[in-house]
């Protein structure tokens, strides 16, 4: 790890490198939220089209926003923040996002798995810095804010009246997809 060459007045340089490589691998996983919300948005299809269409692109501002301002926070902290393709494919704990052209609700279905899994890591990595640095875990947490609500608007689209999920248990995307699918059509 390397250290920072300075840091903020309240964190030591130790806990600036702890903080920035904590956000390193949000700055990775928000980079290729946007990139696969843009995906779903030039790939879905189908009755429920411009609907979807025009709901991510929203989010994909958004989420760009937070990148930024992770990596100015990462900056700030006296890290260079990492943000090329190479190193965010190497990094990443994560499968690619593994639907092409696909209806509106299989790619929704599937998108409920991805968001899951953002939402769980950002939540561990705002409660990894909450008693190191209060400004980051103020950032995640406003991030959060953001990404539930986002979670919320997909989440809509594939839940019963009775607040069942089409999706069950689904752990996959493309099992997600599929009952997301199945369900639509039935």
């Amino acid at each position: 790890m390397v250290l920072p060459k300075y840091t903020v007045p309240s964190l030591t340089l130790q806990e600036g490198a702890d903080v920035a490589a904590v956000l390193q691998t949000r700055l990775d996983a928000l980079n290729d939220l946007a990139l696969t919300l843009k995906h779903i948005h030039w790939n879905v299809v189908g009755p429920h089209f411009i609907a979807v269409h025009e709901m991510l692109d929203p989010q994909v501002d958004a989420v760009r926003l937070m990148v930024d301002a992770i990596a100015e926070r990462i900056a700030t902290l006296g890290v260079a923040p990492v943000g090329t393709p190479g190193e965010l494919v190497k990094n990443r704990t994560w499968e690619d996002y593994s639907i092409g052209r696909d209806s509106a609700i299989a790619h929704l279905g599937a998108l409920d798995v991805v968001y899951v899994g953002v939402i769980e890591d950002h939540r561990k990595a705002a409660k990894d810095v909450e008693e190191i640095d209060d400004v980051t875990n103020d950032l995640l947490v406003g991030h959060l804010h953001e990404l539930e609500l986002f979670h919320w608007f997909v989440r809509a689209h594939l839940e019963s009246a009775g607040g069942v999920l089409t999706t069950g248990n689904a752990q996959s995307e493309k099992t997600a997809a599929r009952k997301a699918s199945a369900k639509d059509t039935a």
